[in-house]
């Protein structure tokens, strides 16, 4: 099954990408947004492309370099260093920025320990450099701290219960032993849209890659590089990250520097979701950066 990238048309409508302009896609992955702006922006546009995951920065580089050459910049590091590079690069500002913060389909069938439909060691890091794994997480942490993360980053209402199993039956080396504990101890009366696992794997990704810490610092970095009437787009996958994507550009409107282009989120539709089951947790947020003039109205 091919990746499709999610909300592309809602996102590549709002962003209007023209030719001559100069855009960031946060979030490269199967590169599916990367590919519409550069083709949008032809015959001059540039898009510079962010991802940590080596694998999707080779991936973009064998699928569009040739075609796109000297256009596409790819940048194999966390967005939140959004400013340092744009610096290196001697870019003052970009028309506009998309962050489609889900994990890849690429992402979830490799077996790097994304996903418990794949029995695979648990690693689940984005950028294969850093040292902290899932598998140091759930075999060397303590109970209270499990559970603190379980309950923070996964929201899940049984994290105590959970991070007791786990200390329990360590130590747990793949994602099929670590899912299968989950389903065991979370009761079976719970009514689930979800398996029991998908909230406690959120929170141990969420953990390794410190995203949410990036989310925040690359987000202000995108909007203060945006220059005059450029827009940003961003497509969060929970609830977490949804709140801090909201609040960010709230803040952000408060002080005059943005004008907010959706009361609320652009949701898939129907369709779409039949087509992609992952699409359905989809939210899109887009503001534009106001001129002087508009700020001081």
């Amino acid at each position: 099954m091919k990746h499709k990238s999610v909300l592309l048309k809602e996102t590549i409508t709002t962003l209007q990408p023209r030719n001559g302009g100069i855009y960031i896609d946060m979030t490269l992955g199967a590169a599916g947004h990367t590919e519409k702006l550069l083709k949008l922006s032809s015959p001059s546009g540039i898009v510079i492309a962010f991802d940590k995951d080596q694998d999707a920065i080779k991936h973009a580089q064998e699928k569009l370099k040739e075609t796109y050459g000297d256009r596409l910049i790819l940048i194999n590091d966390d967005y939140a260093n959004i400013k340092e590079h744009l610096r290196r690069l001697e870019i003052d500002e970009v028309d506009g920025v998309i962050m489609d913060l889900g994990v890849s389909l690429d992402q979830l069938k490799s077996d790097r320990g994304f996903s418990f439909n794949i029995d695979a060691p648990l690693d689940m890091r984005m950028d294969k450099n850093k040292p902290l794994t899932a598998e140091k997480i759930v075999n060397h942490w303590d109970m209270e701290e499990l559970e603190r993360i379980i309950r923070l980053y996964g929201e899940e209402n049984f994290a105590r219960r959970i991070a007791k199993a786990i200390v329990k039956n360590r130590p747990i080396h793949t994602t099929k032993e670590l899912a299968e504990l989950i389903e065991l101890t979370v009761p079976r009366s719970v009514s689930r849209r979800i398996h029991p696992a998908t909230r406690t794997f959120q929170a141990l990704r969420i953990v390794v890659n410190d995203e949410l810490e990036s989310l925040q610092k690359g987000l202000k970095g995108a909007i203060e590089a945006l220059k005059e009437n450029g827009i940003i787009c961003a497509i969060s996958f929970h609830s977490l990250e949804d709140r801090i994507v909201k609040n960010i550009l709230r803040d952000y409107k408060q002080k005059g520097v943005l004008r907010l282009l959706n009361k609320k989120p652009i949701r898939p539709t129907p369709q779409e979701v039949k087509s992609n089951k992952h699409s359905r947790s989809a939210k899109l947020r887009c503001a534009l950066k106001l001129t002087r003039e508009d700020s001081n109205v």
